[in-house]
Protein backbone atom coordinates (compact mmCIF):
# COMPACT_ATOMS: atom_id res chain seq x y z
CA UNK A 1 0.00 0.00 0.00
CA UNK A 2 1.42 3.17 -1.24
CA UNK A 3 -0.14 5.20 1.43
CA UNK A 4 0.02 5.02 5.25
CA UNK A 5 -3.55 2.01 5.25
CA UNK A 6 -6.28 3.05 7.72
CA UNK A 7 -6.20 -0.25 10.21
CA UNK A 8 -9.55 -0.78 12.44
CA UNK A 9 -9.59 -3.56 15.19
CA UNK A 10 -12.42 -5.59 16.81
CA UNK A 11 -12.47 -6.69 20.14
CA UNK A 12 -15.55 -8.82 21.10
CA UNK A 13 -15.47 -8.41 24.45
CA UNK A 14 -17.90 -10.40 27.42
CA UNK A 15 -16.77 -9.55 31.48
CA UNK A 16 -13.47 -8.64 30.31
CA UNK A 17 -13.12 -6.00 33.15
CA UNK A 18 -10.56 -7.28 34.62
CA UNK A 19 -8.52 -7.54 31.36
CA UNK A 20 -9.77 -4.80 28.43
CA UNK A 21 -7.93 -2.01 29.67
CA UNK A 22 -4.62 -4.05 29.35
CA UNK A 23 -5.23 -4.84 26.23
CA UNK A 24 -5.99 -1.83 24.88
CA UNK A 25 -3.36 -0.01 26.25
CA UNK A 26 -0.61 -2.43 24.49
CA UNK A 27 -2.31 -1.75 20.90
CA UNK A 28 -0.10 0.43 19.00
CA UNK A 29 -1.86 3.33 19.15
CA UNK A 30 0.21 5.42 16.04
CA UNK A 31 -0.88 2.05 13.58
CA UNK A 32 -4.43 1.96 14.55
CA UNK A 33 -7.61 4.42 13.82
CA UNK A 34 -10.23 2.96 15.86
CA UNK A 35 -10.49 0.60 18.37
CA UNK A 36 -14.14 -1.46 18.50
CA UNK A 37 -15.47 -3.10 21.36
CA UNK A 38 -18.41 -5.17 21.08
CA UNK A 39 -20.00 -5.54 24.65
CA UNK A 40 -21.74 -8.55 24.42
CA UNK A 41 -24.40 -8.19 27.13
CA UNK A 42 -21.32 -7.99 29.64
CA UNK A 43 -22.73 -7.76 33.48
CA UNK A 44 -19.14 -5.85 34.71
CA UNK A 45 -18.15 -2.32 33.95
CA UNK A 46 -16.26 -3.90 30.75
CA UNK A 47 -18.00 -1.19 28.52
CA UNK A 48 -17.48 1.63 31.05
CA UNK A 49 -13.75 0.61 31.32
CA UNK A 50 -13.04 0.07 27.33
CA UNK A 51 -14.69 3.55 26.94
CA UNK A 52 -11.77 5.06 30.07
CA UNK A 53 -9.14 3.63 27.78
CA UNK A 54 -10.10 5.39 24.65
CA UNK A 55 -11.90 2.23 22.51
CA UNK A 56 -15.42 2.98 20.91
CA UNK A 57 -17.85 0.49 22.77
CA UNK A 58 -20.94 -0.87 20.67
CA UNK A 59 -23.48 -2.59 22.67
CA UNK A 60 -24.72 -6.42 21.26
CA UNK A 61 -26.92 -8.01 23.85
CA UNK A 62 -27.23 -11.37 21.62
CA UNK A 63 -24.39 -13.61 23.25
CA UNK A 64 -22.24 -15.18 20.69
CA UNK A 65 -18.52 -14.38 19.44
CA UNK A 66 -19.90 -14.11 16.21
CA UNK A 67 -22.85 -11.75 17.32
CA UNK A 68 -20.67 -9.74 18.81
CA UNK A 69 -18.07 -8.99 15.76
CA UNK A 70 -20.98 -8.40 13.39
CA UNK A 71 -22.51 -5.56 15.68
CA UNK A 72 -18.40 -4.17 15.37
CA UNK A 73 -18.69 -4.65 11.81
CA UNK A 74 -21.99 -3.06 11.43
CA UNK A 75 -20.39 0.11 13.38
CA UNK A 76 -17.42 0.00 10.42
CA UNK A 77 -19.49 0.15 7.94
CA UNK A 78 -21.30 3.06 9.02
CA UNK A 79 -18.41 5.23 8.87
CA UNK A 80 -17.91 7.71 5.84
CA UNK A 81 -14.10 6.53 5.34
CA UNK A 82 -13.83 2.71 5.58
CA UNK A 83 -10.86 1.09 6.99
CA UNK A 84 -8.26 -0.98 4.22
CA UNK A 85 -7.70 -3.78 7.03
CA UNK A 86 -9.54 -5.21 9.96
CA UNK A 87 -7.55 -6.42 12.70
CA UNK A 88 -9.45 -8.82 15.18
CA UNK A 89 -8.33 -9.63 18.93
CA UNK A 90 -9.85 -10.94 22.01
CA UNK A 91 -10.24 -8.85 24.70
CA UNK A 92 -8.86 -11.42 27.68
CA UNK A 93 -5.50 -10.12 27.50
CA UNK A 94 -3.95 -13.84 26.05
CA UNK A 95 -2.88 -12.87 23.05
CA UNK A 96 0.07 -10.02 22.59
CA UNK A 97 -1.62 -6.67 21.16
CA UNK A 98 1.94 -5.23 20.41
CA UNK A 99 2.32 -8.05 17.84
CA UNK A 100 -0.26 -6.14 15.57
CA UNK A 101 2.16 -4.91 12.88
CA UNK A 102 3.52 -8.07 12.37
CA UNK A 103 0.58 -9.61 11.78
CA UNK A 104 -0.34 -6.98 9.66
CA UNK A 105 2.98 -6.89 7.74
CA UNK A 106 2.07 -9.64 4.97
CA UNK A 107 -1.11 -7.20 3.83
CA UNK A 108 0.42 -4.18 3.94
CA UNK A 109 3.70 -5.92 1.88
CA UNK A 110 1.03 -7.32 -0.64
CA UNK A 111 1.52 -10.96 0.32
CA UNK A 112 -1.84 -12.31 2.00
CA UNK A 113 -5.12 -11.01 1.91
CA UNK A 114 -5.91 -12.67 5.33
CA UNK A 115 -3.47 -13.47 8.23
CA UNK A 116 -3.55 -15.52 10.86
CA UNK A 117 -1.41 -15.55 14.38
CA UNK A 118 -0.69 -18.97 14.74
CA UNK A 119 -0.15 -19.45 18.41
CA UNK A 120 1.06 -22.85 17.35
CA UNK A 121 4.09 -21.45 15.58
CA UNK A 122 4.69 -18.97 18.40
CA UNK A 123 5.62 -18.97 22.30
CA UNK A 124 2.98 -20.04 24.31
CA UNK A 125 3.38 -19.92 28.28
CA UNK A 126 2.42 -23.19 29.88
CA UNK A 127 -0.85 -23.73 31.14
CA UNK A 128 -2.21 -20.83 28.44
CA UNK A 129 -3.85 -23.08 25.89
CA UNK A 130 -5.93 -25.90 27.49
CA UNK A 131 -5.79 -29.78 26.59
CA UNK A 132 -9.65 -29.41 24.51
CA UNK A 133 -8.29 -26.61 22.74
CA UNK A 134 -4.79 -27.75 21.50
CA UNK A 135 -6.51 -30.81 20.54
CA UNK A 136 -9.75 -28.90 18.91
CA UNK A 137 -7.21 -27.32 16.59
CA UNK A 138 -5.28 -30.16 15.92
CA UNK A 139 -8.70 -31.77 14.68
CA UNK A 140 -9.74 -28.55 13.13
CA UNK A 141 -6.37 -27.61 10.77
CA UNK A 142 -6.50 -31.67 9.77
CA UNK A 143 -9.76 -31.53 8.86
CA UNK A 144 -9.72 -28.08 7.11
CA UNK A 145 -6.42 -29.75 4.79
CA UNK A 146 -7.93 -33.18 4.15
CA UNK A 147 -11.72 -31.34 3.02
CA UNK A 148 -10.33 -28.06 1.50
CA UNK A 149 -7.05 -28.54 0.92
CA UNK A 150 -5.25 -25.96 3.03
CA UNK A 151 -2.35 -25.89 5.81
CA UNK A 152 -3.39 -23.76 8.75
CA UNK A 153 -2.02 -24.74 12.06
CA UNK A 154 -4.67 -22.85 14.25
CA UNK A 155 -7.96 -20.99 14.26
CA UNK A 156 -6.34 -18.46 16.32
CA UNK A 157 -8.36 -15.19 17.06
CA UNK A 158 -5.93 -13.08 16.55
CA UNK A 159 -6.09 -12.30 12.79
CA UNK A 160 -5.83 -9.49 9.80
CA UNK A 161 -7.97 -9.20 6.70
CA UNK A 162 -8.26 -6.67 4.12
CA UNK A 163 -11.44 -4.89 4.77
CA UNK A 164 -12.67 -5.57 0.97
CA UNK A 165 -11.72 -9.01 1.62
CA UNK A 166 -13.81 -9.66 4.45
CA UNK A 167 -17.01 -8.06 2.71
CA UNK A 168 -16.35 -10.45 0.37
CA UNK A 169 -16.86 -13.10 2.65
CA UNK A 170 -20.15 -12.60 3.77
CA UNK A 171 -19.74 -13.77 7.45
CA UNK A 172 -22.56 -15.04 8.71
CA UNK A 173 -21.59 -17.57 12.07
CA UNK A 174 -22.66 -16.19 14.91
CA UNK A 175 -21.42 -18.08 17.82
CA UNK A 176 -18.26 -20.26 17.97
CA UNK A 177 -17.64 -20.93 14.49
CA UNK A 178 -16.93 -17.83 13.30
CA UNK A 179 -12.89 -18.09 13.24
CA UNK A 180 -13.25 -21.45 10.96
CA UNK A 181 -16.11 -19.68 8.48
CA UNK A 182 -13.66 -16.90 7.56
CA UNK A 183 -10.64 -19.63 6.84
CA UNK A 184 -13.08 -22.11 5.05
CA UNK A 185 -14.43 -18.99 2.69
CA UNK A 186 -11.31 -17.24 2.40
CA UNK A 187 -10.14 -20.74 0.81
CA UNK A 188 -13.41 -21.38 -1.14
CA UNK A 189 -12.88 -17.21 -2.69
CA UNK A 190 -8.87 -18.36 -3.32
CA UNK A 191 -7.98 -15.82 -0.81
CA UNK A 192 -4.37 -15.39 -0.40
CA UNK A 193 -3.53 -16.40 3.43
CA UNK A 194 -0.64 -16.96 5.42
CA UNK A 195 0.11 -17.22 8.89
CA UNK A 196 2.66 -15.42 11.06
CA UNK A 197 3.52 -16.38 14.82
CA UNK A 198 2.14 -14.98 18.09
CA UNK A 199 2.82 -15.94 21.50
CA UNK A 200 0.22 -16.21 23.90
CA UNK A 201 0.19 -16.25 27.70
CA UNK A 202 -3.02 -17.52 29.92
CA UNK A 203 -5.85 -15.28 30.02
CA UNK A 204 -7.64 -13.12 32.51
CA UNK A 205 -10.57 -14.18 34.18
CA UNK A 206 -12.07 -18.09 33.47
CA UNK A 207 -12.47 -18.72 29.42
CA UNK A 208 -16.56 -18.87 28.66
CA UNK A 209 -15.60 -21.52 25.87
CA UNK A 210 -12.58 -23.88 26.95
CA UNK A 211 -12.93 -22.92 30.49
CA UNK A 212 -16.23 -24.73 30.66
CA UNK A 213 -17.60 -28.16 30.12
CA UNK A 214 -20.77 -26.54 27.95
CA UNK A 215 -18.38 -24.37 26.54
CA UNK A 216 -15.66 -26.59 25.32
CA UNK A 217 -18.97 -29.38 23.84
CA UNK A 218 -20.20 -26.40 22.49
CA UNK A 219 -17.38 -25.13 20.54
CA UNK A 220 -15.85 -28.65 19.00
CA UNK A 221 -19.68 -29.16 17.70
CA UNK A 222 -20.07 -26.02 16.09
CA UNK A 223 -16.60 -25.89 14.37
CA UNK A 224 -17.15 -29.19 12.70
CA UNK A 225 -20.52 -28.62 11.96
CA UNK A 226 -19.11 -25.63 9.81
CA UNK A 227 -16.15 -27.61 8.33
CA UNK A 228 -19.08 -30.21 7.01
CA UNK A 229 -21.43 -27.12 6.24
CA UNK A 230 -19.51 -25.50 3.15
CA UNK A 231 -18.34 -28.65 1.90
Amino acid sequence: MATKPIIDVIIPAYNEEQSIGLVLDEIPKSWVRNVVVANNNSTDRTGEVAEEHGAIVVFQPEPGYGNACLKAMDFIAQQEVKPDIIVFLDGDHSDYPEQLPEVVKPILDNEADMVIGSRALGKSESGSLTPQQVFGNWLATRMLRLFYGVKFTDLGPFRAIRYESLLQLNMIDRNYGWTVEMQIKAVKQKLLSVEVPVNYRVRIGESKVSGTLKGTIGAGYKIILTLFKYL
